[in-house]
């Protein structure tokens, strides 16, 4: 896949996985909270939708997919985890919590007064911030018979030591920021 078609998929999973993780946890949040207070029972469909909420989230984090998706997140979640501390300071009323119903407006107001909201949206820009995420999968190169066998060997360094496991060569920039040889 080229960079240019990685970063447009990441743009549209950056448009699209982040509110649908906030509404996500808005609900699973506020209606389990809710069924606890109400009748000391579990929502097994909150908890449901709190687990697809966390793959969601752990695929805008960790995937392979473009960082601007974690990074568009981010920044939306950051923008609405400070509406409470602006509503604290300047003492207007900032927060739309009289739009949603009512199991997801308890677990906004849950999210956003705890501080939740900021905390997942520094995850997600920290996230976006690493260096190999942003570079594209290097391809290595061939020589022209590649049928041909023996055509293609790693360069052995002379002054390895027989007892370690030979290292691969260093290939460029690519491994540049990373802690250990992937293949």
């Amino acid at each position: 896949m080229s960079n240019g078609t990685r970063h447009a998929l990441g743009v549209v999973a950056g448009l699209l996985l982040p509110p649908l993780a906030a509404a996500g946890l808005w609900y699973g949040i506020g209606e389990l909270s809710l069924q606890l207070a109400q009748t000391l029972r579990l929502s097994w469909i909150a908890l449901g939708v709190l687990v697809a909420t966390g793959i969601l989230l752990a695929l805008l984090i960790g995937s392979r997919l473009s960082p601007v998706a974690s990074l568009l997140g981010g920044l939306a979640f950051v923008a609405v985890g400070a509406l409470p501390f602006v509503e604290l300071t300047t003492g207007a009323r900032l927060l739309p919590s009289d739009l949603l119903p009512n199991p997801m407006r308890s677990g906004f107001q849950t999210l956003s007064y705890s501080g939740l909201h900021l905390v997942l949206g520094v995850a997600l820009l920290v996230a976006s911030v690493f260096p190999s995420r942003w570079r594209g999968r290097h391809r290595p190169e061939y020589p022209a018979q590649v049928g041909y066998e023996g055509a293609w060997e790693p360069a052995q360094s002379p002054a390895q030591s027989p007892y370690l496991p030979p290292q691969p060569p260093h290939q460029g920039p690519e491994d540049a920021t990373r802690p250990m040889y992937r293949e």
